[in-house]
């Protein structure tokens, strides 16, 4: 399977949620940090999303981060180890990958996320009431909201909000882990 970004699956995918809150490019630019001239070559498929353009795009739409990279899936869905789409941080070693989004009515998505020691994956805070819980499969890590990060190993759980700043780190190579977004 192709892990590169569906650069048109997001595209439409931005459009339509724009045209949902009846917001100018120039407004969810504005709203999501990030320049016009980005927002418009996402659109048009042809821009690069770091995940934290797409954190920032999807805060500003009030919607789970699966609404703007999730495609359509059959009704029996494998992903096996290795496959999905990757979506690389673009300051920190990390990279996310979207397992199963929320069906409609609910709102959680489920993510399996690597990392290697270095730069922190340093993360704003995502729409209100979004709690993530993490479950590390790999590795050790130090993750949690600024200033309760906490230190983490294989099988060790951690839940915490995800409204505000917060960060994971890599304390090890090979880091691994599943990440629940769940959405109030």
């Amino acid at each position: 399977m192709d892990r590169t970004t569906p650069f048109a699956a997001i595209a439409a995918a931005l459009r339509r949620e724009r045209g949902r809150h009846d917001l100018s490019l120039t407004e969810l630019a504005r709203r999501a940090g990030i320049a016009k001239s980005t927002l418009s070559q996402l659109e048009a498929g042809t821009g690069n999303p770091s995940v934290e353009t797409l954190w920032a795009l999807a805060v500003a739409l009030d919607v789970p981060f699966s609404r703007l990279v999730d495609p359509p899936t059959a009704p029996v869905h494998v992903m096996r180890a290795g496959e999905g789409i990757a979506i690389a941080s673009e300051h920190a070693p990390f990279t996310g990958t979207l397992l199963a989004a929320c069906p409609p009515g609910a709102r959680r998505d489920l993510h399996v996320i690597t990392a290697e020691p270095g730069a922190p994956r340093e993360a704003d805070g995502h729409i209100p009431g979004t709690v993530e819980h993490m479950l590390i499969t790999a590795g050790r890590w130090r993750a949690g909201p600024d200033g309760g990060e906490v230190e983490l190993g294989v099988g060790d759980y951690a839940r915490f909000p995800g409204d505000r700043p917060h960060r994971y780190v890599a304390l090890s190579p090979g880091c691994a882990a599943v990440l629940v977004m769940e959405y109030s």
